[in-house]
C-alpha cells in the first residue's frame, strides 16, 4: 500500500464518521474541497462509489459500509500503537544496552544505576563489559563509556565520573629488597608487572608525566596480565611493580599493604564519558540513564 493510499482510506473514514465534509475538513486540517477531491479520487480508484451526497448530508453506500468494517479495527490499532509509542516516550520503560570496561562498570555505573531500578520496574539495563572500543551503532548499543580521549569526534560524550589518575606502588616487602625509584629511568631496575590490553593486544607502556614533559615507559618484568584486579594482586604478593588506577588501590595504600611511589610523574586527566551518537529522539528510559550516570560536581562518585 502506497501512503497517499493511506491518506485517502483516512479521509474516507471521518468523513463517513462524521457524516459532513465541513466536519471533516475541520478536523483534519485541510479545505473542504480538498478533501473532496481525495475522496473521489479514492472511489475512482475502488471503481465504487462510497459515500451519497446530498445538500443536506453525506451517507456510506453498502460499499462504503463494507469498507468502514475493514478500516475502523485496523486503524484503531494503529493508532494505539502511535498512543502507546508516545507513552514510552515519557515513561522510562524499555531496554538500555551500554558497553562499558570493568573497571567503569564496577566503579560508576552500578552504584548509580542500583539507586533507581527499584523506583522503574520497567526500566531493563544491559551492561556488556570489554575493555576494546566496541563500534555500538553496528553491535546495536545505545551508547558506550570509555576515556574521554579514545571517543571519536562525532560522538556526544557525557562525563560520568570525576579525573582519574594512575599510581605506581609496590609492596612493603618488595621495597624491603629493592630500593624505591625516584625518577622514571630508574623503572629499567625494577621488576614491574606488565598489562596487557585487550582492546589492542599490546602491553600498556606507562604514561607517566611531569610539567611539560610526558614519557611513554615499556617495562620489564616476570608478570604479564590481561587483568588489572590481578596485576594488584600481584604488587600486593610482592611480585613487582604496578602502575594502575588510583582509586584501585587507595584503601590499600592507605592501610599500608601497598606503597605509592613516583606520585609526582602521574597527574590527573579526564575521567569516562558516556557516549553515543545521536540525541533525536531519545526514549524516556535512555534520557533517564543519561541524567542518572551525568557527573556532577557536588555529588560524591
Amino acid at each position: 500500500m502506497q501512503r497517499d493510499e493511506l491518506v485517502d482510506l483516512n479521509a474516507f473514514m471521518t468523513v463517513a464518521e462524521e457524516q459532513s465534509f465541513t466536519r471533516a475538513a475541520a478536523r483534519l486540517g485541510t479545505s473542504q474541497s480538498a478533501l473532496s477531491h481525495t475522496v473521489r479520487r479514492l472511489e475512482t480508484r475502488l471503481g465504487v462509489r462510497l459515500l451519497t451526497r446530498t445538500t443536506r448530508r453525506v451517507s456510506v453506500t453498502e460499499a462504503g459500509e463494507r469498507l468502514l468494517q475493514t478500516l475502523t479495527p485496523a486503524l484503531s490499532s494503529i493508532a494505539d500503537e502511535i498512543a502507546s509509542l508516545s507513552e514510552l516516550s515519557l515513561k522510562p520503560s524499555g531496554t538500555v544496552r551500554i558497553t562499558t570496561s570493568e573497571h567503569a562498570a564496577i566503579s560508576l555505573l552500578w552504584p548509580r544505576l542500583r539507586q533507581i531500578l527499584p523506583e522503574y520496574p520497567d526500566l531493563h539495563v544491559e551492561l556488556s563489559l570489554d575493555s576494546g572500543l566496541t563500534d555500538i551503532v553496528a553491535d546495536r548499543f545505545d551508547a558506550g563509556v570509555r576515556l574521554e580521549e579514545t571517543i571519536a569526534r562525532d560522538m556526544i560524550a557525557v562525563p560520568i565520573g570525576p579525573p582519574l589518575r594512575m599510581a605506581v606502588v609496590g609492596a612493603p616487602s618488595y621495597f624491603a629488597k629493592h630500593p624505591r625509584p625516584i625518577r622514571p629511568q630508574d623503572l629499567s631496575q625494577h621488576r614491574c608487572i606488565n598489562l596487557r590490553m585487550r582492546s589492542s593486544g599490546g602491553v600498556y607502556a606507562w604514561e607517566l608525566e611531569k610539567g611539560r614533559r610526558a614519557l611513554r615507559i615499556r617495562v620489564e618484568g616476570q608478570l604479564t596480565f590481561n587483568n588489572a584486579p590481578m596485576v594488584r594482586q600481584a604488587a600486593l604478593d610482592g611480585f613487582g611493580l604496578a602502575c594502575v588506577m588510583e582509586d584501585q588501590i587507595q584503601e590499600h595504600v592507605n592501610a599500608g599493604r601497598l606503597i605509592r611511589v613516583l606520585e609526582d610523574w602521574c597527574p590527573p586527566f579526564p575521567g569516562y564519558h558516556l557516549y553515543y551518537p545521536s540525541r533525536r529522539n531519545a526514549s524516556a528510559a535512555f534520557r533517564l540513564v543519561v541524567e542518572t550516570l551525568r557527573y556532577r560536581t557536588d555529588r560524591e562518585t
